[in-house]
C-alpha cells in the first residue's frame, strides 16, 4: 500500500487541478469577452448540440419493421411546424415529445 505521504500529496495535486481548472473561466473571462470566436461558438453550439442528439436518436430506429420510425418521424416533423410557427423552443419541444409518446402509445 502506498504511504500517507503519496496519498496526501496526490490528493493536493487533483485538488489544485480542480481548483484551476474552476476558476480559469473566471480569469479568462475579461479576455475573451469580446472575442469573435466565443461569439461564433455561442451562436452554433446549441444547434450543432440539437442536431447531434436528432441525429443520434434517429438512427437508433428500425426503419425497415413495419409501423417503425413513424411516431419518432411524426416527432420531428411536429417539432419543426411548431417551432417555424411559433420560434419558442419549449413549446416546440413539447409537441414534438408530446406526438412522439402518443404516436407510440396508440401504434403499441
Amino acid at each position: 500500500m502506498a504511504s500517507t505521504g503519496y496519498l496526501l500529496a496526490g490528493v493536493a495535486v487533483a485538488a489544485a487541478i480542480t481548483f484551476a481548472l474552476r476558476l480559469a473561466p473566471f480569469a479568462l473571462a475579461s479576455v475573451l469577452r469580446d472575442s469573435p470566436l466565443l461569439t461564433d461558438l455561442g451562436r452554433w453550439m446549441p444547434a450543432g448540440a440539437v442536431m447531434v442528439l436528432a441525429v443520434y436518436c434517429m438512427a437508433q430506429v428500425d426503419y425497415s419493421a413495419p409501423g417503425h420510425g413513424v411516431p419518432q418521424l411524426a416527432g420531428v416533423a411536429a417539432t419543426v411546424l411548431a417551432h417555424l410557427w411559433r420560434r419558442n423552443a419549449v413549446l416546440s419541444i413539447m409537441a414534438g415529445t408530446g406526438v412522439c409518446v402518443a404516436l407510440s402509445y396508440w401504434l403499441g
